[in-house]
């Protein structure tokens, strides 16, 4: 156990799919696993073991923010021996085209954050996803014939911000975990990635509804599932 984490080790699976929202793996495991526990609720924070398909799984609630990520996937992966972690959430689209219920899976994440050079000095504004991992979830896109883009995230600390934002180096969406994410499994050799649903577009101010984000985000938790299946 960890100061964030009551589970015992033996109750956190080898992939874990990682909502922000505690609600979200709520419904997700109650949705789709069987014979499923729920293995930790300390700060709040659900995580839930079972079965997709036969296959053993945790959902584990992030909460919000690099901070938080930042610790829940560094413990998972320092701690629980975890291999793979899939953030599953909801971004922001900084493109006309790319519309609200798109599915984006972040090949890398761009961020500003000092994270990095607080965690471990180093200074990278970039981080890539798990090419391996990534191969596998657009594999398994295109078998079950969904319409899925590949692109970079940008992650954010502010979620309210009226600063212009010229140089976003690439970035398709907006989110706030998936850099951290990416930091830590770089930082201990392990393979992570997200895939994300538009919530709402910041050009044509579409977007989805609170209820929406927590229950309608079929597409990505499905392909998040079957992704686990072959790994």
């Amino acid at each position: 156990m960890t100061p964030h984490i009551e589970a015992k080790k033996e109750d956190i699976a080898n992939i874990v799919l990682m909502p922000g929202d505690p609600n979200r793996a709520k419904y997700i495991t109650e949705t789709y696993l069987e014979d499923y526990k729920l293995v930790n609720s300390l700060r709040g924070e659900l995580a839930y073991t079972g079965y997709y398909k036969g296959k053993r799984v945790t959902v584990f609630s992030s909460g919000m923010g690099i901070a938080s990520m930042g610790i829940y996937s560094h413990e998972l992966f320092d701690v629980y021996d975890v291999d793979y972690i899939i953030r599953i959430g909801t971004a922001g689209s900084y493109k006309e085209d790319l519309k609200v219920y798109d599915v984006l899976v972040a090949d890398s994440a761009f961020s500003n954050t000092s994270f990095d050079e607080e965690s471990t000095g180093e200074d990278m504004k970039v981080i890539n996803s798990s090419f391996d991992l990534n191969s596998k979830i657009m594999m398994i896109a295109h078998k079950k014939r969904m319409d899925v883009k590949l692109g970079r995230v940008h992650t954010t600390e502010a979620f309210y911000n009226d600063s212009n934002l010229a140089d976003l180096n690439g970035s398709l969406a907006v989110e706030m975990e998936t850099y951290a994410l990416l930091f830590n499994a770089k930082k201990f050799h392990k393979k992570a990635t997200s895939i994300l649903t538009i919530s709402d577009n910041l050009v044509t101010k579409e977007e989805i509804s609170a209820l929406e984000r927590e229950k309608k985000l079929n597409d990505m938790i499905f392909l998040a599932l079957e992704t686990a299946l072959i790994l």
